[in-house]
């Protein structure tokens, strides 16, 4: 029998390019100096690639908030303990966080999924303020040794895929953020074994730790590739090895949306950690990532790099959550309004240079 998976992984094509030269004559000719919108115009494209249309739906909006814990954390690599996770998951179940308050802004959806809090979050699921999607309880310590088994892995994306799969008719623009205290550290983990980097290249503060926190931070990461030697070659290998669960929902989450046609903005350095593992399955998936903000982490530059992607934002954000994804919808409605709102030329009966 197929799996979920690999059924999705057979339905990502690339953008549709028919769609997209279309688009580019429009836009050549909207009542403007020739792109003077510059990297909006350049969106413009994009999306009117990946969702087959000159008129992409965009006002539907859901922010995916895959939240775990993490078995590095007893290494002391985050400034916070590990309780946090389950407290801000709190946070967001009662509307009161960052994500909360940018995602109404934004009339963005948020929906929050507890793939591995190492905390009974069931009253918050029964009351149908979270998605209980739980794996585990938080991974294994990556120093030690394997994060999850290969079939976790396996679970914790096709766990993000069955999220979008439950929303998909009902959400036009997908945006995936994160929440896990010690999460940048699997997550550099992740980084340094797919894009073939020095750890301390790609480890930053994360939560604000000091200098004697990030050179351990620096070396539980070297201790973690050395213990695990995750295979690059192999996208489930390196998330079983040194990932996280949800580094696994969010690469779901891309994969989900580029079987679906739908674009979907990446947050920050967690979740372009999912995406690195969603290219490493499927390269072609990334064609439907927009990557919402270059996060303050130093190593998030050669992860957006790694894809392919030049971020809309640059705003020294470092929350995760999604927020910066968020924030970026904005810009990608905008992009969708000048290529269905802006005259052409003729439209407008004016005259060209």
């Amino acid at each position: 029998m197929t799996s979920l998976l690999d059924a999705t992984l057979a339905k990502i094509t690339p953008q549709d390019e028919t769609s997209r030269a279309a688009a580019k004559r429009r836009l050549d000719q909207l009542i403007m100096p020739h792109w003077a919108l510059g990297r909006l115009m350049d969106l413009a494209l994009d999306l009117a690639g990946i969702t087959r249309s000159l008129r992409p739906a965009l006002g539907r909006k859901a922010v995916v908030v895959m939240a775990g814990d993490h078995g590095v954390a007893r290494e002391g690599v985050s400034r916070y303990p590990q309780e946090v996770t389950a407290q801000m998951v709190d946070g967001f179940a009662g509307g009161k966080a960052s994500i909360n308050a940018l995602a109404r802004l934004a009339g963005a959806r948020v929906v929050v999924v507890d793939i591995g809090v190492a905390a009974d979050l069931g009253p918050l699921a029964a009351a149908g303020k979270i998605l209980d999607r739980k794996i585990a309880p938080g991974t294994a310590n990556i120093a030690a040794g394997p994060a999850m088994t290969r079939q976790q892995a396996v679970r914790a994306i096709e766990t993000g895929i069955e999220v979008v799969e439950e929303l998909t008719d009902s959400v036009d623009l997908l945006a995936a953020g994160d929440m896990g205290i010690a999460n940048t550290t699997p997550s550099a983990a992740v980084a340094a074994a797919l894009a073939g980097l020095p750890a301390a290249e790609l480890v930053g503060r994360g939560t604000g730790i000091d200098d004697g926190q990030l050179a351990r931070k620096i070396a539980v990461v070297e201790k973690a590739l050395c213990v695990n030697r995750p295979d690059p070659g192999d996208g489930l290998d390196v998330l079983a090895k040194v990932g996280g669960f949800e580094i696994g929902g969010i690469a779901g989450v891309v994969l989900a949306a580029a079987a679906r046609r739908k674009p979907v903005l990446v947050d920050g350095f967690i979740s372009t950690a999912g995406a690195l593992v969603a290219h490493a399955l499927s390269p072609t998936a990334t064609q439907y990532v927009i990557a919402a903000h270059r996060s303050a982490e130093p190593g998030h530059r050669a992860m957006q790099e790694r894809l392919g992607k030049q971020p809309l934002l640059d705003l020294g954000l470092r929350l995760g959550e999604g927020t910066g994804a968020v924030l970026a919808m904005h810009l990608v409605e905008a992009a969708g309004r000048i290529l269905t709102e802006v005259a052409t030329f003729d439209e407008a009966h004016m005259s060209q240079a």
